[in-house]
């Protein structure tokens, strides 16, 4: 009998002592190198944001500490890319995150050019029905409220200055 290794086994089958489908050390090294680059991104872009002091924090500080973290954890990945026994293939399942990431670096670019509450909208739909396979009533209902429940709290209760279409 062929084991579709893409899939979960199937209740009524054995699980394979090879499912998930092992990844190897090439993939460990890349599932390494994309935190390791982030990281070093994100440091690049922190630098310019300042630093300031612990009593006195500065707006890169906190997008530095999680890039140097992110750092570390990438390089520590790559270096046990090679003995690693523990690694997984990418899978259909690999394609979802990569469309959740991409996703959220555009709903960074778009929040600050048309404001938050059509990107938040977006966002929501697109990982509530394509990521989750929610039915469309679920999507619309849980976008919208989301949506008017994150506004009502950071713009409206707590006067975070957010860019927004809805007139003050």
């Amino acid at each position: 009998m062929t084991v579709d290794r893409s899939a979960p086994p199937e209740a009524s089958e054995q699980p394979d002592e090879d499912w998930p489908r092992r990844g190897g050390p090439v993939l460990g090294a890349v599932a390494g190198a994309i935190p390791l680059g982030l990281g070093l991104a994100t440091l690049w872009y922190a630098r310019g944001l300042g630093f300031g002091r612990l009593g006195n924090p500065g707006p890169g500080l906190w997008p530095s500490i999680v890039a140097v973290l992110l750092v570390l954890a990438g390089a520590v990945i790559a270096a046990r890319a090679r003995v690693a026994r523990d690694t997984e293939a990418f899978t259909r399942s690999t394609a979802a995150v990569v469309i959740g990431a991409a996703s959220l670096a555009v709903y960074t670019y778009l929040f600050e050019l048309v404001g938050f509450e059509i990107p938040t909208l977006l966002l929501l739909a697109l990982w509530l029905r394509f990521l989750g396979g929610e039915s469309w009533r679920v999507t619309a209902a849980v976008s919208v409220l989301a949506t008017a429940g994150a506004y009502a709290l950071f713009i409206t209760g707590l006067g975070v200055p957010l860019p927004h279409l809805i007139g003050d």
